[in-house]
């Protein structure tokens, strides 16, 4: 699939078709690459979603403005919004890139989506690129929850405790698998006063306590 296709599901006809090629044109591909463009989306993205939440939370502090802020053009977000877009099938890789699974990979499908806001931006204009921006944004933006998004699982859950005057949960190690290089943590978070032990893994004891966290807040919410 070409940038056509994409330029389409964008919703945005390019005066000059160029950026957009360029904004999908990773640095394995060749030198005409889409790292300006990506530079420039940044702060594009970053000055809409600003703007977007300021409008959307009159109340809201500045600290809690700029986590949500990071939270919505963090890489997993622009990977995410980039996947519905289908924009991994029009990227230009190189052969190595492409073999080693680059369509899919995150970090080069958050880029390139930021690549493409700052090509909209050069060909059309702030507003145009602030329509597109909110257009794509649309769906997380109406999901946006101040006292949730951006907080951790093992932040949300002790706010949960605190706030019902519980004592906080504690984590204990269970198990460290493999060689110090390529470990693997499973760690338990326990919650006495709910009857609550989940259990996570991950490849950091904060990784694992995380996901343990995860698992009692969801328990947790509902008792």
């Amino acid at each position: 699939m070409g940038s056509a296709a994409v330029a389409g599901r964008l919703g945005h006809t390019f005066r000059e078709p160029a950026l957009l090629e360029q904004a999908l044109t990773h640095r394995s591909f060749g030198a005409a690459h889409n790292e300006r463009l990506e530079f420039l989306g940044d702060g594009v993205l970053n000055c809409v979603i600003a703007s977007e939440l300021y409008r959307r939370f009159p109340e809201l502090p500045e600290g809690d403005l700029s986590r949500l802020r990071a939270h919505l053009v963090n890489q997993a977000a622009l990977a995410e919004i980039a996947g519905g877009l289908d924009i991994g099938s029009s990227l230009r890789l190189g052969d190595g890139e492409a073999r080693s699974g680059g369509r899919e990979r995150p970090s080069i499908l958050a880029d390139a989506l930021e690549a493409i806001i700052g090509a909209v931006f050069l060909d059309a204009g702030f507003a145009a690129a602030h329509a597109l921006v909110a257009g794509l944004y649309a769906p997380l933006l109406e999901r946006a929850d101040p006292a949730v998004l951006g907080k951790d699982p093992k932040t949300l859950l002790q706010e949960l405790l605190q706030g019902r005057k519980m004592a906080l949960p504690a984590y204990e190690v269970l198990a460290v698998r493999g060689q110090a290089h390529d470990q693997t943590f499973e760690v338990e978070c326990r919650i006495p006063a709910l009857d609550i032990r989940t259990a996570g893994e991950g490849r950091s004891r904060r990784a694992a306590e995380q996901e343990a966290a995860a698992r009692a807040y969801a328990l947790a919410r509902e008792r």
